[in-house]
């Protein structure tokens, strides 16, 4: 089974992409599924997380805060740290959990928004694919998907790896800009032709 890491900054359409590698036959772990399970109420990470930071951090119905964990987080790279700390071991578990679960496919997408920043996945992952889109393009889609302020978008990506961070560590780079759906999709099946080739694996 091929192993892809997929990620690209917020708004970058990584997840359309991830989406259309799946209608193609691939399996599909999403990291950032995962953290929610592990931060939704009863989650498996919320006891650690209230031990490092505070009752204060749970919301009433015992999930994260995530609002007031974001705020904290902002500009305060320790936090962050340590907040990895607890997630990521987790997430690390159920993602090898959830590929053994996969059986046998032509390829296995991890989708990790932070792929770059961590620094492991590198080599847990036969290829990188990365889909790249301009600082004012991911803006614009966050703002209209999520609603949150221009300087809370550009304040996620400035906390995020830069552009040529992730090009550079990439084996294949998607250019999200302006292309539609179907445009996009004929990228994603060139790149699927061309690595679930056997001699490729």
């Amino acid at each position: 089974m091929l192993r892809i890491g997929l990620t690209g900054g917020i708004g970058s359409g990584k997840s359309t992409v991830a989406a259309q590698m799946q209608a193609l036959g691939a399996g599909l772990v999403d990291t950032d599924a995962i953290a929610r399970q592990l931060t939704a109420p009863g989650g498996r990470a919320m006891p650690a997380i209230v031990q490092a930071f505070g009752p204060e951090m749970a919301a009433p119905d015992g999930s994260l805060d995530r609002a007031r964990m974001r705020e904290l987080a902002f500009g305060n790279p320790d936090v962050r740290h340590r907040l990895q700390g607890v997630l990521h071991p987790l997430i690390g578990e159920e993602c090898e959990r959830q590929a053994r679960a996969h059986g046998d496919l032509p390829m296995l997408v991890f989708d990790v928004p932070l792929l770059v920043e961590s620094g492991r996945w590198r080599g847990l992952v036969n290829r990188v694919l990365v889909v790249d889109a301009s600082e004012d393009v991911q803006v614009r889609r966050v703002m209209a998907r999520s609603g949150w302020p221009e300087e809370t978008v550009r304040a996620v990506i400035a906390q995020q790896a830069s552009r040529a961070q992730r090009r550079a560590a990439a084996d294949a780079v998607i250019h999200n800009e302006e292309l539609g759906m179907d445009a996009l999709a004929l990228c994603v099946q060139s790149l699927w032709q061309r690595w679930v080739r056997p001699g490729l694996r």
